[in-house]
């Protein structure tokens, strides 16, 4: 981060010296005039991150540079005042100042205050930034919300990739928003217009994939056709059947498929985003996906953060998801206390940007039975975590649980706890990785 800089105004010489060794010593940068005009032109060619301003001056006081410096830029203005002209202080407060230091200051408390100004300004800053950018985007892209450094950096992967025609790898946990980031690379690419077809490889029987993905002679417009000239999401790749990979390898290396049952080729021009979690790559080790098709789809990453790394963004997603939400349920928009704030940071969430959701439109619909809180909320999420909504959560829930019951009664053989569920062993490797099983956790627990 950049070295913030702060302008100083004051017609005391003595005290323009000592407020700038002060402020240098703690690692600012400061520029320094001697009277409020000279401010002003200070302030549109220097634009500080800080403007430390006598309220006494001569022509021109602190109260009149307050205002007029509010005409220029929103920058913070510390006002620094003698006892008799705390009231004064006060009335600029109610102007606009970000606060007041009285004569003789304590050292400690004016970097308190200018540290506290600049991570406001900055923060302004930082979120009028991301309105712009967003403003590009459509409301499928809002979870890209965020401020910390990992949601920075896959947004400008995503303005990076979407211009591109390359295949992209898109990994990270359940909820972090895959397809979403899938979407955002379509609608901001080169042909937003074309066909974005996803295909969620869990949902799909693997007996019936092959004629779901490519057609048939009786129902041709598979959606491989219905992606031609477009964008092919590929979801839960690790669900893909072995069987079909090969084939989707050699249609994206050939831009050619046949429709089961036929022997006319059919022409196919698309670019192939997929979502996976982090441990395809042991799904290659294990041999259950091939590499030389993932080396096709990794052309590009991107690597999603769960939400329990983007702690600073936390506040940010939660309030802008509960005034979404408030307008959708014409509700008035909670207030949040001080343990609905500590509740949310000190939560883990394990379900990510989708689970914080959830809770923010639980405590929104509690305002019609007259509030609640956000760890009211949270609780209620935990409870209710064994029921999920869908009907694939509620599979997955259940497999989870045969599973590592399984495991435990064959005490850890792999062979036997496949037959006893009456799976192949590659199947029940496929399903361990894509529910996220931890052998030895299951074992020890």
């Amino acid at each position: 981060m950049t070295t913030a800089t702060i302008l100083i105004v004051d017609d005391d010489r003595d005290m323009r010296v000592s407020l700038a060794h002060l402020l240098e010593s703690a690692g600012y940068q400061t520029v320094i005039v001697k009277n409020a005009h000279d401010g002003l032109e200070a302030l549109q060619s220097n634009l500080p991150d800080v403007v430390l301003s006598d309220v006494r001056m001569p022509v021109m006081d602190g109260l009149e540079f307050q205002r007029k410096a509010r005409e220029i830029s929103h920058v913070p203005v510390v006002l620094i005042s003698a006892h008799g002209d705390i009231p004064m202080a006060v009335s600029a407060l109610q102007d606009g100042a970000y606060s007041f230091v009285e004569k003789p200051f304590e050292p400690r408390r004016l970097l308190g205050i200018v540290k506290n100004a600049i991570r406001m300004k900055r923060l302004e800053d930082s979120t009028k930034l991301l309105q712009s950018r967003l403003a590009e985007l459509t409301d499928l892209e809002r979870i890209l919300i965020g401020n910390s450094p990992q949601i920075v950096a896959v947004r400008d992967l995503i303005f990076d990739f979407a211009v591109s025609r390359a295949n992209v790898l898109i990994t990270g946990d359940t909820g972090t928003g895959k397809e979403l980031v899938a979407r955002a690379l379509h609608d901001l690419g080169t042909a937003p217009a074309a066909p974005f077809v996803p295909i969620n490889c869990a949902a799909i029987p693997p007996e019936r994939f092959e004629e779901t993905v490519f057609g048939t002679t009786q129902n041709p417009r598979g959606l491989m056709s219905e992606a031609d000239g477009g964008t092919l999401f590929l979801d839960e790749l690790s669900s893909m059947p072995f069987e079909t990979q090969a084939k989707i390898l050699r249609t994206i290396e050939t831009k050619k498929y046949q429709r089961i049952g036929e022997t006319e080729v059919q022409q196919v021009e698309l670019r192939v985003i997929s979502a996976a979690s982090n441990q395809i790559t042991q799904l290659v080790s294990d041999k259950t996906f091939r590499e030389d098709l993932l080396f096709r789809l990794n052309t590009l990453v991107i690597e999603l953060p769960s939400l329990s790394g983007r702690g600073e963004d936390v506040m940010l997603l939660f309030r802008h998801y509960m005034q979404r939400l408030s307008q959708l349920y014409d509700l008035p928009t909670p207030k949040l206390t001080n343990d609905d704030i500590s509740a949310l940071m000190s939560y883990d969430w394990p379900g990510n940007v989708r689970e914080l959701q959830n809770v923010a439109e639980r405590r929104v619909l509690a305002e019609r039975r007259g509030g609640g809180s956000v760890r009211m909320a949270i609780e209620r999420q935990t409870l209710m975590q064994p029921f999920p909504g869908t009907l694939r959560e509620a599979v997955a829930v259940f497999e989870r649980e045969v599973i590592s019951r399984a495991i435990q009664d064959e005490e850890g053989r792999m062979d036997d706890a496949a037959a006893a569920l009456g799976i192949g062993r590659r199947t029940l490797n496929e399903k361990i990785v894509k529910l996220d099983l931890d052998k030895d956790a299951i074992l020890n627990d």
